[in-house]
């Protein structure tokens, strides 16, 4: 089975998968944000909490404060990521009631 266009240009993963949820294997298709984080957590059945981190300027205080928000994606079994990796997320059809983004690359 190979790996189908997702429709940008990131590496598909090695290992093959039978999710039907998968990007690259089943028929999840992934449209709109495209979001760079940090791996949290991958506690869940086939979720991973990912972390982005940016800094905010404060106009009364002329300060920097730093904000981090926190997404559930859908971590199709091809994917070989664990906490503390860098990867690439983008937004899908809600999967469930937080989930509506899939991981779709680990970056180097």
């Amino acid at each position: 089975m190979t790996a189908r266009n997702i429709g940008i240009d990131v590496k598909a993963p090695e290992a093959e998968c039978a999710d039907p949820d998968c990007p690259f294997h089943g028929s999840l298709p992934v449209r709109g944000q495209i979001i760079d984080g940090v791996i949290a957590s991958v506690k869940m059945d086939k979720t991973a909490v990912v972390e982005r981190t940016l800094t905010r300027y404060d106009q009364k205080y002329e300060r920097y404060e730093k904000r981090t928000k926190r997404y559930s994606a859908h971590l199709a079994p091809c994917m070989a990521v664990k906490v503390g990796d860098k990867v690439t997320i983008m937004e899908c059809r809600p999967i469930s009631k937080t989930v509506s983004y899939a991981v779709i690359a680990k970056k180097e």
